[in-house]
């Protein structure tokens, strides 16, 4: 018999009220994730490079953080070979079609709109998490954007 280790989720946002609920949200869609938050992108990235445990099976970023934001990000974990793999959704209350264009061929691999309640927000990181379970790696343009209208 096979046994699955949890996931392990990195979450890059300076909001905490809003990490406070991402993190109640996938407690709720499995209590066995991991999940580590981190408030700007040096953090994040501080704790990717100087890792000696595994890397996380996905990282959520929000956009506009502090310091290092999070198309920075994209760009420092995708010039890292070891991070290639590394499933990056990123997690915004904004959008615009140019940026979102602009992430995915950085190497984002999703761009999940942070919705208005708790249902809608723990229904789209459910999806999210369907495609990081699933090895889900390139997407078509219609599941590049995860929102309530698609």
């Amino acid at each position: 018999m096979m046994t699955y280790r949890p996931l392990l989720i990195y979450l890059a946002d300076d909001d905490h009220e809003d990490s406070m609920l991402f993190e109640e949200a996938l407690t709720e869609i499995d209590s066995k994730i991991c999940i580590e938050t981190f408030d700007n992108g040096v953090t994040l990235m501080d704790a990717l490079l100087n890792s000696h445990n595994a890397l996380p099976d996905a990282i959520y970023l929000d956009l506009n953080m502090p310091l290092m934001n999070g198309e920075e990000c994209v760009e420092d974990i995708r010039n890292e070979p070891k991070f290639s793999k590394i499933p990056i959704v990123i997690y915004s209350t904004y959008i615009d079609n140019e940026m979102a264009e602009r992430l995915r061929e950085k190497g984002a691999n999703w761009y999940l709109i942070k919705p208005n309640t708790f249902t809608e927000l723990r229904n789209l990181l459910g999806k999210s998490l369907d495609y990081v379970y699933t090895d889900l790696q390139k997407t078509s343009d219609s599941q590049f954007i995860i929102s309530t209208t698609n």
